[in-house]
């Protein structure tokens, strides 16, 4: 076999040539992703055996893809997630918390499974496995949050050529547990107070008694609906006492990036839920008390701050509020039960629109599932109209 021999195949016309030791060199000119002809060659026993490694190799377009510096299918799942949190951050799209949260759900409970495999190697069925496990061992909103990220990275290798398709989307159906939105009651709500007004309050207990921010925090909440971070973020220009009802501008949030100073961002949770709320008469009396503290501070400053004037984390005020409760006897009480019990007050007086609206949501969709409490109770004209069905007395009578 000292000449070079020629064959039509499936991908043009296939060179074989003597490689030594006895084995067969196939190559061919393959034009790759970015319109360029390349030379692609590989070798085996016979010619048969070098053309279907040559095949192959032309199928994977591994070593000579246009793609090929950033992934291939022989790139380890680490790379991609270096990729992938790089490629997050040329986007720029994404809030930093939501950005951090991304990359610690993705090293915590995504890499642990998958940081061995190379991209090839990861198929429906370890993903579905993995998603049931984590579910199991976890819990479904944990499992969930593990598919979100997944799902992202594979979805980036597919964009760049490493993957056909993302195996996250052949997946059983995730099937979320029934549960219950449970709002506060008006008891509930006043045990919170008093255990928040006399902590530490008590006659010889040690060390400076309490600011009183936390109970003026859980006041805005429960007459805003905001978010936690909502709330630490309000600053003296997004009030207004001068007209009845006061008003707040939920316009921004507390965030605390990983390894960084907490910051307040300039828009809430998401762009979209920008919104001037009308308050009740016992935020506006909060309000004021805040105002007079700040009264010659910059309009920027904020209600909630700091004995150094930074900002209020909301880690910080969860922690403190657990440990309030705690102290009380009350326990599952979150910054969130607030903004249930609004939504849930909301929906019984003038239903599910209005709470939504409030919250800052995009439909009340989202309102009932999440945040709402059912209700049980049947609307009681149903008796009255069910009369008519009532039996006939003896006498003729109804």
């Amino acid at each position: 076999m000292g000449r070079p021999r020629t064959a039509v195949g499936t991908f043009g016309e296939f060179t074989y040539l003597p490689a030594g030791n006895g084995k067969v060199k196939a190559r061919v000119r393959f034009r790759d992703d970015d319109g360029q002809l390349r030379l692609v060659q590989a070798t085996g026993d016979s010619r048969k055996a070098a053309e279907r490694a040559l095949k192959l190799k032309v199928s994977r377009r591994d070593n000579f893809s246009a793609g090929s510096r950033d992934l291939s299918a022989d790139s380890t799942f680490g790379r991609l997630v270096d990729v992938w949190l790089a490629d997050l951050d040329v986007v720029g799209k994404l809030a930093p918390s939501t950005r951090s949260l991304y990359e610690r759900n993705m090293r915590q409970l995504v890499m642990p499974a998958f940081e061995n495999y190379t991209l090839r190697e990861i198929d429906v069925r370890k993903v579905d496995q993995f998603i049931k496990k984590l579910t199991a061992a976890k819990s479904y909103s944990t499992a969930k949050q593990a598919r979100t990220v997944l799902s992202l990275a594979l979805g980036l290798a597919v964009r760049y050529g490493a993957l056909k398709e993302n195996p996250v989307r052949g997946i059983a159906r995730m099937h979320k547990p029934p549960s219950e939105t449970m709002a506060l009651t008006l008891d509930q709500v006043e045990a919170i107070r008093a255990a928040v007004r006399s902590w530490r309050r008590a006659p010889g207990t040690p060390g400076p008694p309490p600011d009183g921010q936390l109970e003026q925090i859980i006041e805005v909440m429960l007459g805003t609906s905001a978010r936690i971070g909502e709330v630490l973020a309000i600053r003296r220009c997004d009030v207004d006492v001068t007209v009845s009802p006061a008003t707040v501008r939920i316009c921004g949030t507390i965030v605390s990036p990983a390894g960084k100073p907490t910051y307040r961002q300039p828009h809430p949770k998401t762009q979209k839920s920008t919104r001037v709320v009308s308050v009740p008469s016992f935020v506006a009396e909060v309000i004021r008390q805040r105002l007079v503290l700040i009264g010659h501070e910059d309009p920027e400053h904020l209600l909630f701050f700091t004995r150094n004037e930074t900002p209020l984390t909301t880690n910080n005020v969860r922690r403190r509020l657990r440990a309030v409760l705690s102290d009380a006897g009350i326990e599952g009480v979150t910054p969130h039960a607030f903004r249930r019990t609004v939504a849930t007050v909301l929906d019984r007086a003038s239903g599910p629109d209005l709470a939504a609206e409030l919250l800052g949501h995009s439909s009340s969709k989202i309102t009932k599932e999440h945040y709402i409490e059912p209700d049980e109770a049947v609307d009681p004209v149903t008796a009255e109209i069910l009369e008519s069905l009532a039996p006939k007395r003896d006498d003729g009578l109804r």
